[in-house]
């Protein structure tokens, strides 16, 4: 293999240096904070009555508290996610309480404590969304991911279980570039939306969960 010259090895290395820094000084795009002017001033989805969204301070930290009671309704923002400056979303969430005895693939049973939600196209010429709601499952293992018992266009991921603290907060990482790969099997590089919902329609039970600062960030 022919050496380079020392100028040219300098001038590759230190284009790499750059161009890795770049990289690495891509800012976090901060989609909502915990605050009333925030998440909370999302624009409010309703499906079935209305989960009720409010500003709390948990254990000193702000937080959105969602509390439902036989009700389902989202926060949501609209907002244009480039994945591929920015394609891993970070969030921060804990639950209250569990369902019980909830099938989470059947359409009696698709309620939740917690979900996030990244809305984006997957179609040129189709205007509507899919979607991938990531959720603190009651019954569902972690990892384990199934389409939604109502509409295809939505792949539902269980990042947390029955076996994670009720109680505690945690924080979440998500590839959403790679899991809509996975999942949809095809190269998406927008998000068009993010939403929360906690909700409890469909079982007709009770549930309060807790959202903190939801960002989308480089890998």
């Amino acid at each position: 293999m022919r050496h380079l010259r020392p100028a040219a090895a300098l001038l590759i290395w230190c284009c790499g240096v750059v161009i890795g820094d770049a990289a690495a000084r891509v800012a976090p795009l901060e989609i909502g904070a915990a605050t009333a002017d925030g998440i909370l001033s999302w624009e409010v989805e309703r499906f079935v009555g209305e989960t009720r969204y409010t500003l709390d301070r948990d254990a000193s930290r702000p937080a959105i508290r969602a509390e439902s009671d036989g009700t389902a309704s989202a926060l949501l923002r609209e907002i244009d996610v480039d994945l591929s400056r920015r394609p891993v979303l970070e969030w921060s969430w804990k639950v209250g309480n569990l369902l019980q005895g909830v099938d989470e693939t059947t359409k009696a049973g698709d309620d939740y404590p917690a979900r996030v939600y990244v809305l984006f196209r997957t179609g040129l010429f189709d205007p509507r969304p899919n979607s991938i709601s990531y959720v603190w499952s009651s019954t569902r293992p972690a990892g384990t991911h199934w389409p939604n018992a109502f509409t295809g266009r939505v792949r539902m991921v269980a990042v947390r279980d029955a076996g994670d603290p009720v109680g505690t907060w945690v924080e979440e990482r998500r590839n959403v570039r790679e899991d809509i790969r996975k999942f949809f099997g095809e190269e998406v590089n927008s998000v068009k939306a993010v939403a929360i919902m906690t909700d409890t329609d469909n079982s007709g039970q009770q549930a309060t969960a807790w959202y903190g600062d939801i960002r989308f960030v480089a890998e």
